[in-house]
């Protein structure tokens, strides 16, 4: 090996090397908990992730090679996902509320040779799998109550036979290499797949530890899906990173949560506005009960100002951040702080410390205070593009800044505020929906003439899917026909919660649909 090889191999830095130094400098300390009979320290968790990676490559993982996931939240999944990364291998994380088809599209898309699902999934994982030549192989995973598929070959216990890990001293990750392919839905019925590098994910990591306050001392809950890089690399990376403890639960629910923290002695949380309003509305929801919690993050929707004003008085002593960004750049880009939530309640804050935002017009002209135009980004966070997809990477990037298709106004203190969607997606719950997607399966009925889909609002999901259907004439379907079928078509939170019959679609004089007639109309 040449001098310059072996110096960049010194200065490498990598998602598997953040495990490393946090494991050399708290070797004892807990890093990973998951239900009743896993209680790891830093050491036992790096050293299982060594196994897991020298396993993978014994049975022929290559590296770049594609290994997606379907599974809740457990120890195994935070193992899958850095004794993947230390090997050289890419992980895909799947929507676990996806149907058959769907995991089967993202399978082919990102011509992931394995798929690793826990016991929940396994059915569902093999009919995907059965449908994609490219996947030859299926991996159990254990999951939270130590439970793992029957007839599948386990890497949990892979993790646990490796006994020779020299092999790892040969593979050459650097950071420049693809470390996950996260999917996301737009306007286009099908969705992208991010490529995110190590360097891309940990620039990121290092804007949540210096915006988001996340400290060694924090025991941190992991109650929202891993699969969601929200979840997975604005909280579970970044604590891994600095060395805090992980408590790892695959149900996200106000009982669970509230009993986790009260508890567990659980200082840090995060969830979209729809769960912390749960635990609000939980009469197990008290002050008493949520002592411990010191920090509490909400994203992915917006949080309305009651409710964080009901937050503010229930919790006097938490304080709260929100989040704002997308897949595309891993995924934080703007913060509002403790102190800015009810001075600028309904901001997304921000830039944090390596983005670089502006408010754009359609000429890339910076709007003025309280305009509307496009949030777009300069960022080291950034991907590198989307999977097999270059006119869509191409237009994502037009003009040197990532367009992240989300309208905003910013004022004069430079806070900037998410008015809507310019692709028209909808966030119902935290997930995102593609409007074009839904209508395409409604366009299937025979009895359908037109249909628009936007998202209203909802005391529940913050937003909900709602359908605006014209019938073709003669022709009279119901509501509950038109949800049955997307039900047949669509993964739940797709599926709209509510159709409403018109004679008429609002217009422009150019034919194009007014979206925000509709929404204004229920």
């Amino acid at each position: 090996m040449d001098t310059q090889a072996v110096i960049s191999r010194a200065r490498r830095q990598t998602l598997g090397d953040v495990l490393r130094r946090s494991a050399r400098r708290y070797p004892d300390k807990r890093a990973i908990e998951c239900g009743d009979h896993i209680r790891w320290t830093y050491a036992e968790f790096d050293a299982a992730c060594d196994r897991l990676a020298a396993g993978l490559l014994a049975n022929g993982l290559q590296k770049g090679e594609r290994i997606a996931v379907l599974a809740r939240n457990s120890h195994s999944f935070a193992l899958t996902r850095f004794g993947l990364a230390r090997a050289g291998g890419v992980i895909v994380p799947i929507n676990f509320m996806l149907n058959a088809d769907e995991i089967a599209y993202i399978l082919r898309h990102s011509q992931a040779s394995a798929l690793c699902v826990d016991a929940e999934f396994a059915d569902i994982g093999r009919a995907a799998a059965d449908q994609v030549d490219g996947v030859q192989r299926l991996w159990g995973l254990e999951d939270e109550r130590g439970e793992s598929p029957t007839g599948l070959e386990s890497l949990n216990e892979l993790a646990t036979s490796t006994t020779d890990t020299t092999v790892l001293d040969a593979v050459d990750v650097a950071g420049h290499d693809v470390a996950q392919i996260i999917y996301t839905s737009g306007t286009e019925s099908k969705p992208k797949g991010a490529l995110l590098n190590h360097d891309g994910v940990i620039w990121e990591y290092v804007t949540c530890l210096v915006d988001t306050c996340i400290e060694a001392d924090d025991v941190m809950l992991h109650a929202l899906p891993l699969y969601h890089c929200a979840q997975l690399d604005v909280f579970l990376g970044p604590a891994i990173y600095v060395g805090a403890t992980n408590i790892i639960t695959a149900a996200p629910t106000p009982e669970n949560i509230i009993e986790k923290i009260s508890t567990r002695g659980i200082t840090s949380f995060f969830a979209p506005p729809t769960v912390w309003i749960a635990i609000l509305r939980d009469p197990r929801g008290t002050a008493e009960a949520m002592a411990t919690l010191e920090k509490g993050y909400y994203g992915a929707s917006i949080m309305p100002v009651e409710v964080l004003k009901e937050l503010v008085e229930r919790y006097p002593a938490l304080r709260l951040w929100n989040l704002y960004g997308q897949t595309e750049i891993a995924p934080v880009a703007t913060v509002l702080r403790p102190g800015e939530q009810l001075p600028k309640a309904g901001s997304a804050g921000r830039p944090g410390l390596n983005v670089e935002t502006r408010v754009v017009d359609d000429d890339g002209v910076d709007v003025a205070c309280g305009e509307i135009g496009e949030v777009v980004h300069r960022s080291p966070q950034l991907m590198s593009g989307y999977f097999n997809d270059p006119e869509r990477t191409a237009e994502a990037f037009a003009g040197g800044w990532f367009h992240s298709g989300d309208l905003a106004t910013v004022d004069e203190d430079g806070y900037i505020t998410i008015v809507d969607r310019k692709k028209d997606m909808i966030k119902s719950g935290g997930e995102n929906v593609s409007s074009r997607e839904v209508e395409e399966i409604i366009y299937l009925l025979s009895d359908v003439s037109e249909v628009a889909v936007v998202g209203i609002p909802d005391a529940k999901w913050i937003e909900a899917v709602c359908a605006f259907v014209v019938p073709k004439a003669g022709t009279s379907p119901s509501e509950e026909q038109i949800i049955a079928h997307c039900a047949e078509h669509l993964a739940g939170f797709k599926t709209p919660k509510r159709v409403v019959v018109i004679d008429a679609l609002p217009k422009n004089p150019s034919g194009k649909v007014l979206k925000r007639e509709l929404r204004e109309a229920v």
